[in-house]
Parts: C-alpha cells; structure tokens; sequence
C-alpha cells in the first residue's frame, strides 16, 4: 500500500470509533428513559482498491481502505414485543376487573362500617319486636322508622353504584381520545421515519422507539395487531379492524345514550349517518362498533383483552334493576356487566322486600285476587286477574280514603287506582264469584280498590310504574301516623297473625340472587349471598391479575435482556472503542513519523 493511502485506514479507524463512542454514550444516557431499545454498533470493511488484475491468480491485488461504521442495530425481539402487548393487554383487562370489584365492595360498606347489611338486621329487629307486641305504637313507630331507614340507605348504595358507572363512563371518553392522539401520533412518526430513512443511510432508532412505546400503551387499552411495511411504515388493526395504515388512521367516536349519557366507541368509517337541519351529523352506529360485548369473555378466544374493553364491560349500558334479573333472556345481557349485575340483583332484594310486606298487610285489609273480563280495540274479550277489595273507608288496616296500606309505595305513580266495576267479579274460569245463597259476591257497578300491577316484562313499560330503588317510598301518610298500622282487629284483638306473617317473610327461603343460581335464600341470606358473591368475584379477578402480571414480568424481563441497556456492557464498549480510538491515533502518529523523515532524508 502506498504510504499516504495509509492515512485512510487510520483516519476511518478514528471516525469508526467516535461514532461507536457516541452511540455507547447515548445508550448510557438513555438507560432510565422508558421505552428506550438500545443501540448496537456494526462495522463492516471499507470497499477495496483494485491494484492489478491476474486472471491466473486466485484474487486480484487489491489493497483496503480501512474500516467503516455501517449501521446501529436496534435490538429488538417482535416476538417477546407481540407476547408482552398481547399478555399487558390482558393484565389491564383483569386489573380494571378487579379495581370494579374492589369498589362495589366498596359501596356496599361491607368494609367500612357503613354496612347495608345493619339496615336490613335494623328493619329485620323491628319486625321481630312487633311480632311480640303488635298492638304497641312504640313498635309500630319503630317499624315504620326502620322501613325508612331501609330504603334510605339502599337508595344511597344504588346511587353510588350509579356514579361509579358515570366514573366509568368518564374514563371511556379519556380512554377513546388517548386512543385517537396515539393514532395521530403513529402516523406523525411513520412520516418522520420514513423521511428520515429514505436515504438507506441513517436509521431513526430514537423515532422508532417513540412509536414502540406507544404501541405498547396502546396494547393496554384494546386488542391489537400490527406490523411494518416495506417502507418501514407501522400498521395497526385495533378489535380487528385497521387504525392506522401509512399516513392515515382512523379515528373512533363516541355515540352518546340520550338518557344514560353512557357513550359506545364506534368506527366512522363503518356508520352511517343523516346530515340534520343544523348541519351536525347523526350516527347510526348499528354494526360499526369498536368492541363486540356480546363475546363470551374467554382467555382462549383472547377476548379478555384491553383496559377499556374492560371498563365498557363492568359499566355496562344502562341502569340495572330488578327486571333484569328477573327475566332468564334479559340476564344474559347484563350478567358479564359487574355493575350492572350487582344493580340488578341488589334492586331485586329491596324489590322482594317491599312487594312482600305490602302484599301481607294487603292481605289484612281484606285485598283478594280475582277476574274481571275486559275488552280490547277489536272488541275481543278476555279474562284479566286483579287484586281487590272493596271501597270501605272504614276496614281494617286501610287509610282515610279506603285504600289499603301500602308500607312501601312508588314515588311517580299510586299502588291502586278506585274503580266502579263494568261487571262482576269471576273465578279464573270467567263464572261470577257467587256466596251460599247464590248471588254474586262483587256484582258490577261495585266500588273497588284494584291494584296496579306492575308490567315488567313489557320492555315498554312505563318504568316509574315498578316497585324500584329509586321508585320508592315509604307512605307519607304512614311516616307522620305509624298508629294508622293498629294491628288489632274489629273485635279489640291483636291481629298477631299479620305480624308472624312479617317475621316469617323475613325467613321464607324463596328466593335466588339470578337465574343461574338454584340456591334458595331468605331476605338476610341473600344480602349474604350477594356481598359472598362480590367477594369471590373480586378474589377471583384480583387471583388472575396477580398471575397474569407475573406473567407480563417475566416476558419483560426476558425483553430487557435483549433490548435492555446494561450499564456494565456499555462501559466495556467504551473501554473498548477508546482503545481502538487511541490505537487509531497512534497508527496515524506512526504514519505521519515515517512520511516526515522520509521528507526530510530526501530533501538533505
């Protein structure tokens, strides 16, 4: 090699090793910043100078250049980066699982010392103290004080389950416009990338670990999929349909519940919609939405994927009450909502409660069940079942009107409505009720209280009609004069019987938090069994989110490993690429030593 051209090897060999310095330093720099993948240098052989040509030779004479920094590698494993999105999106979906458990555990005060449990004990207490004096008006006041309190605090309890699902409805909004800045900023960075590194040359590592990281947050919120293109562009399918391709994403909405205020994430560019005289879009966002709730959540279907999924799933998409629960088609829609699961079973409690007691002290004022026949539109007649009684204003366990008493009425409607029969009362057959001596023992034109029965298994029906948490009351007229009870029968005597009738209410084991359950519980055993229910569910979610973040640790463990900045590895490589700087150096020194006392020798 001629001995100028061997300055090239030295001088590539000083600029190889300051870029390697630099690199390590940066790497160094970075060790705490999060998301950060370190950098590894590469060095290749410079290209070679072609001195002569020998075909007889086995290799030209060729003499090289020197060396050369050809890339920084970005370390990364796309396999351990698709496992831990995949497993952190689960996590998420089990963590938000539990914290909703936690706090329905919460607002039932099982934990705090502001147990509903010691108002439903409170109201059982005063039923079992009247049952021993019936007549008392001390036990009378106190039974009607305790059904206040009662509904008091259950009414608290389901408002707070209520403003929990506006919590829950809130974080949805912060999730979806998290969710579109990150699509905005995918695509930002895909540009900025692709310019960067449309030479070959320089590679964005520090860009590209910017848009990893938000992948990685992204995974949290929703299943996703991904990849890169040939242009070094990232793609994403979110719940299985594109969100960002290129330079574009596609941006999610949110479609607003006129009387929940609950939104539902969808796609726009699967809805349809009409333009409205002011302009403004309206969406029909039937099929277009982003996650399909109706899927059994399954580890194996990888449908217990992503925090907001979760967060949609435990809010659910309205107010829950005991119909829900009581209809076996209509539970299977609210059964996988944690919120409005335990609505809805807490509501059938109260429910229980209060038809129950208003249906055994109906029974005292003499209320009995028959048919009246009743006509529609067409003309056509058929059988209609009632509860009645007669229009006494002076009858047992009645109020001054000559309704019967209703401990516990509905706030927006009455519980009987006074009637003048169009014609007589039947049996369920359609023959009038007849006495021993052959005469019709309501005849038509009879005055009647009839009770309104509630149409729950009407979707339509009239909701403030229903005997709800948030429909009821105890008597108005009842809270200011407990007396109107008496409890003693037109002959002077205590009507004990309606009193045993109340406490044995509270032990009849007739009833099951769902339709899935079987088990049969009184009123104390299935406020029990609900709060047991909340405690095995949250011990069962919180059980999984412990092992699947294990899980998600051990994958970024083994992810650090690989793309990790060790802080020992890298002050080696400084060493090391020091040291082949100072030897660079040194070459070069020797050089230019033998250039100059050639130039020297020569010139004397």
């Amino acid at each position: 090699m001629p001995l100028m051209g061997s300055l090239y090897v030295g001088s590539s060999g000083l600029q190889t090793s300051q870029n390697a310095l630099n690199t390590t330093a940066h790497n160094l720099t970075n060790i705490e910043t999060t998301g950060y993948v370190r950098q590894q240098v590469q060095q290749s052989t410079k290209s070679y100078m072609t001195l002569s040509i020998d075909v007889k030779s086995v290799n030209n004479k060729q003499t090289g250049l020197g060396v050369t920094y050809s890339r920084v590698k970005h370390i990364r494993d796309f396999f351990l980066d698709k496992a831990y999105r995949r497993e952190s999106g689960r996590s998420m979906f089990y963590q938000v699982s539990s914290e909703v458990m936690e706090e329905v555990e919460s607002q039932l005060g099982e934990m705090n010392g502001e147990a509903f449990q010691a108002t439903l004990t409170d109201f059982w207490t005063a039923i079992q103290e009247l049952a021993k004096d019936p007549a008392s008006s001390v036990t009378q006041g106190l039974l009607v004080q305790r059904a206040a309190e009662f509904i008091q605090k259950a009414e608290a309890v389901y408002d707070g389950f209520c403003s929990y699902q506006n919590n829950l409805n809130a974080q949805v909004k912060d999730q979806v416009d998290k969710i579109n800045s990150y699509g905005k900023q995918l695509t930002a960075l895909n540009q900025a990338i692709r310019a960067i590194e449309a030479g070959g040359i320089e590679s964005a590592n520090d860009m590209r670990d910017a848009r990893d990281q938000i992948l990685d947050e992204l995974s949290k919120m929703a299943d996703i999929d991904f990849g890169e293109d040939m242009h070094g562009d990232v793609w994403v399918k979110l719940e299985g349909m594109d969100f960002v391709k290129g330079d574009s994403y596609y941006e999610i909405g949110l479609d607003v519940d006129d009387s929940t205020g609950f939104y539902t994430p969808f796609w726009f560019q699967n809805a349809t919609y009409r333009t409205l005289p002011n302009g403004t879009r309206e969406y029909i966002i039937e099929g277009a939405e982003v996650f399909n709730l109706n899927k059994e959540i399954s580890s194996d279907l990888n449908t217990d994927i992503g925090g907001l999924k979760a967060i949609l799933l435990a809010r659910g998409d309205h107010r829950a009450n005991y119909t829900d629960v009581a209809d076996p088609e209509k539970y299977q829609k609210v059964s996988q909502s944690v919120l409005m699961n335990i609505q809805a079973e807490f509501d059938q409690l109260i429910h229980n409660v209060a038809t129950k007691v208003n249906e055994i002290l109906a029974g005292a004022a003499g209320v009995k069940t028959g048919y009246i026949e009743v006509t529609d539109a067409n003309g056509n007649t058929s059988l209609k079942k009632v509860n009645y009684c007669l229009a006494d204003s002076n009858g047992y366990m009645r109020k001054d009107d000559g309704s019967p008493i209703q401990m516990f009425g509905k706030v927006s409607s009455e519980g009987y409505e006074k009637v003048t029969l169009a014609g007589p009362i039947r049996d369920e057959n359609g023959n009038p009720l007849l006495d021993g001596n052959g005469n019709q023992v309501v005849p038509g034109g009879t005055e009647c209280w009839v009770y309104i029965e509630e149409n729950s298994a009407d979707p339509d029906a009239d909701p403030l009609g229903l005997y709800t948490i948030k429909n009821l009351q105890v008597d108005a007229e009842l809270m200011q004069k407990p007396s109107m009870l008496g409890f003693r029968l037109e002959d002077g005597s205590e009507d004990k019987a309606t009193a045993e009738a109340l406490k044995d209410a509270f032990l009849e084991e007739s009833y099951s938090l769902n339709p899935n359950v079987k088990k049969k519980a009184s009123f104390v055993d299935y406020y029990d069994d609900l709060v047991a229910q909340v405690a095995n569910s949250g011990y069962a979610f919180r059980s999984i989110f412990v092992n699947q973040e294990n899980t998600v640790e051990s994958i970024y463990s083994a992810k650090e490993q690989v793309a990790g900045v060790s802080s020992d590895e890298e002050l080696s490589n400084m060493i090391k690429f020091q040291n082949a700087y100072n030897a660079s150096s040194r070459y070069i020194n020797v050089v230019d030593q033998m250039l100059e006392h050639l130039l020297n020798t020569l010139g004397v």
